[in-house]
């Protein structure tokens, strides 16, 4: 039996469609939001009705038959900590993500959009893999300060659905084996997959871990508490330096790893020196994650964006090699992701959970 899936991940300023039939692409559509398009709705929430509008607009100029769906599939939000899987979208997930209760963002859109395109077809609504995954180990949660507990917001999307690709690749189940992965983009987050569960990883939302592109990575404490009580920036300011505003955009003013290669490769020292020094962090974050699986490990993944970057793989491999064979799986399909966690449900391979 075949399975069509249509995966939808919204962003601040665009919305992402895919339809897959049986994990293979049908098409494929980037949906452009104009600034005051947004605006005019006020708030994220507001933004449902055109969101689907223009969801079914655009795949009905595709010619594309929507009664041919089997599972509508969204981009998890800002849910409480779950563990891994793929969910069913249930009522009490909408209440959760309609009043934000962990904060308000146009991902929280991804299940709501599922839903509501599901209901008209009389068929499923998933989620699969939200960034608030969440199997982290007791030790892992322990900061040093009883006010503070280390908390697990990753790029779980892609980190999972690699280590799935790797198990098929070598003829093994995901969950047999231990992957430290590393997803390389405008945030940077390393995981180590112990059996199937990320028991460490550090807090890419915050700024944790590597510096990456825009982000400021993990910092030296006392330091940041003097900048802190400066005068010079606003707890808004701060958070925004950290995440944002940190990394290469604190550095030289872009986010661009491409235009920080290229001023690299035409004698810019300073490019250079900052494209080493965060692939020696990633590594070293890396061999982090080694020392949580007892260096029993069966590969080391980079995924994502940053991962094409050769000069970057070589430089990761050269610390990290002696760790276990160093796997490249480069870019980010997000959408096609979406749809395998909703395709292995359908096809029996997986059983939905309960938020």
């Amino acid at each position: 039996m075949s399975y069509e899936i249509l995966a939808i991940n919204p962003g601040s300023t665009s919305t992402k469609i895919g339809v897959y039939k049986d994990g293979n692409e049908i098409l494929e559509e980037t949906i452009r939001h104009s600034v005051e398009e947004i605006e005019k709705c006020g708030t994220i929430l507001n933004q449902l009705d055109f969101r689907e509008k223009v969801i079914l607009e655009v795949l009905e100029k595709k010619k594309y038959n929507i009664k041919n769906l089997s599972a509508v599939v969204g981009r998890g939000g800002l849910l409480r900590p779950i563990e891994g899987g793929t969910y069913k979208v249930n009522e009490k997930m909408l209440e959760e993500l309609r009043q934000g209760l962990q904060g308000h963002h146009a991902c929280n859109l991804g299940a709501i959009l599922a839903d509501g395109i599901a209901k008209l077809l009389n068929i499923e609504a998933f989620i699969v893999d939200p960034g608030v995954v969440d199997e982290l180990n007791d030790l892992a949660r322990v900061s040093g300060l009883p006010e503070i507990r280390r908390k697990s917001i990753f790029h779980a999307l892609n980190q999972k659905a690699v280590g799935k690709r790797y198990a098929r690749d070598i003829g093994k189940k995901y969950e047999d084996l231990n992957l430290i992965i590393a997803h390389l983009g405008g945030g940077i987050s390393v995981g180590a997959h112990e059996n199937g569960r990320v028991v460490d990883v550090n807090n890419a939302f915050d700024g944790e871990g590597p510096f990456s592109p825009e982000r400021s990575g993990s910092l030296p404490v006392g330091e940041l508490i003097k900048l802190c009580y400066s005068g010079k920036y606003t707890l808004e300011e701060l958070k925004k330096r950290i995440t944002g505003k940190g990394g290469f955009v604190a550095y030289v003013g872009t986010n661009d790893v491409k235009e920080v290669y290229k001023m690299a490769l035409s004698g810019d020292k300073k490019c250079k020196l900052l494209l080493d020094a965060m692939a020696y962090q990633i590594a070293k974050e890396i061999g982090r994650a080694s020392v949580v699986l007892c260096g029993k490990v069966d590969a080391v993944i980079i995924t994502g964006g940053i991962a094409y970057n050769e000069d970057i793989q070589r430089f990761i491999k050269k610390m990290v090699g002696f760790i276990a064979p160093f796997v490249v799986y480069p870019g980010e399909d997000e959408l096609l992701a979406l749809a395998q966690g909703g395709l292995r449900v359908l096809k029996g391979e997986e059983i939905a959970k309960e938020y």
